[in-house]
């Protein structure tokens, strides 16, 4: 119960309204808006900026900190201590697992990594060329005519199995996409891989060579899940929160999630982050200096692509990880002295040190380097997206199963209208 309320005056009506406030563990106070429809009135939020849509246990972001919290633990010690699928438990189940949960959870993943061979027959509908997302987007809500076995949504043991399908298979899935893409074979996943290395031998392994895994790329692919496993009430969780409440299957919110993920305001950033750098080019300070003008001159369309977040007001937790990963790969390659990563390096350096940047909280985000890091391990750029869609399953289906978990009413925004009132249709046409 609120044992605090807000008195809303609006002209027209004989007295305030007495509205609840509720404070949840951190974060700012929420206003209980619900009793307003009673009184002939909504709320006006674009964007839900500043709107608390749902009530949840499991990811926390202050952006002005610059703090990421999944389930109460720093993303930068989970990224420096655990692995992707100890964070899958812990965004599922709420806690850190125990040594015999891990294993039984891990196990079960491993064992559930490959699809229906009849799903081969799925990817043929697709142009050979088509866009690796399109293909995962139809494929995976596809999943639902493969797997309709256990798609009670009001029983917890069948999400369950659902969620566990969605997490092993989605690597699978991804890879599939490329493999057709480039008109190889699909490589069939191997239960005696970790989750990250699995992965990277379903991009790259064929039949004609035996394919070694670089422990350090396992690695990498390994962080870059985790730092994208979840992120709040972003735009495309949202949309499987919406999805979700219409009492849609979960194959079928995840796919409207990958869909909302699919938009370059969203999930293509560290893409652009790339194409900046190539544009750059020279890595002279000459020239870096003249891109970074050009960024300060608001009459030049020129930016700085993965610089600044839209809920953090300080450093994203997760760059500074995904930074040092950055430095591990390309010293493994030997390319220290590649030219986008001095490029990248430098635009750090100026972004920390100018006032311009600093006033306004543009520092570098997770985008930043993620993208030079798939880069380097041989990720093409349509694949990006996609990795970013296998990291954020967990995400997705841990709040899908917190929904329907909880109790749910099923999504429906309000308009402020602005069309014709009503009017009558001419009889004299």
């Amino acid at each position: 119960m609120a044992d605090r309320k807000a008195q809303l005056t609006v002209d027209g009506l004989e007295k305030p309204l007495d509205l609840p406030v509720y404070s949840g563990t951190v974060g700012p106070d929420v206003i209980d808006v619900r009793g307003l429809t009673a009184e002939g009135l909504f709320t006006y939020d674009p964007g839900f900026v500043a709107t608390a849509a749902t009530e949840s246990a499991i990811t926390y972001i202050d952006g002005a900190k610059g703090m990421l919290l999944h389930r109460g633990y720093p993303i930068d010690q989970l990224a420096q201590n655990s692995n992707h699928v100890e964070l899958c438990y812990l965004l599922l189940f709420g806690e850190l697992p125990t040594e015999k949960q891990y294993s039984d959870f891990e196990k079960t993943i491993r064992n559930h990594t490959m699809v229906h061979e009849q799903l081969a027959n799925f990817f043929k509908g697709f142009r050979r060329d088509a866009h690796p997302m399109a293909i995962l987007c139809g494929v995976v809500g596809g999943l639902a005519a493969f797997y309709h076995d256990n798609l009670d949504i009001t029983k917890e043991d069948e999400r369950l199995v659902s969620a566990v399908r969605l997490i092993a298979k989605m690597p699978t899935l991804a890879a599939m996409c490329h493999k057709y893409n480039i008109g190889q074979p699909f490589n069939y996943p191997r239960n005696d891989l970790s989750y990250a290395e699995n992965f990277l031998y379903m991009m790259f392994g064929n039949p004609c060579e035996e394919y070694k895994i670089n422990p350090v790329f396992a690695k990498a692919m390994d962080r870059i899940f985790m730092l994208h496993a979840d992120h709040e009430q972003n735009a495309s969780t949202s949309t499987v929160r919406l999805a979700g409440s219409t009492g849609a299957n979960p194959f079928a919110c995840i796919s409207a999630g990958i869909a909302a993920l699919w938009g370059p305001a969203h999930g293509g950033a560290n893409e652009a982050v790339l194409n900046m750098l190539d544009e750059i080019g020279d890595e002279s300070e000459e020239n870096i200096q003249r891109y970074v003008d050009r960024a300060k001159d608001k009459d030049d369309p020129f930016r700085l692509m993965g610089f600044g977040h839209r809920v953090y007001r300080n450093f994203d937790p997760r760059a500074k990880v995904m930074k040092e990963t950055c430095d591990e790969v390309l010293g493994e390659l030997g390319l220290a002295d590649d030219p986008q990563l001095k490029i990248a390096k430098r635009l750090e350096q100026i972004a920390l040190e100018d006032e311009y940047f600093i006033e306004r909280k543009l520092y570098p985000n997770v985008d930043f380097y993620s993208g030079i890091i798939l880069k380097a391990i041989g990720i093409p750029t349509n694949m990006f997206t996609v990795i970013f869609a296998v990291a954020r399953t967990i995400g997705w289906i841990s709040h899908w199963n917190e929904m329907i978990s909880n109790g749910y009413r099923i999504g429906r925004p309000r308009q402020l209208y602005t069309g014709y009132a009503k009017r009558d249709y001419p009889t004299d046409r």
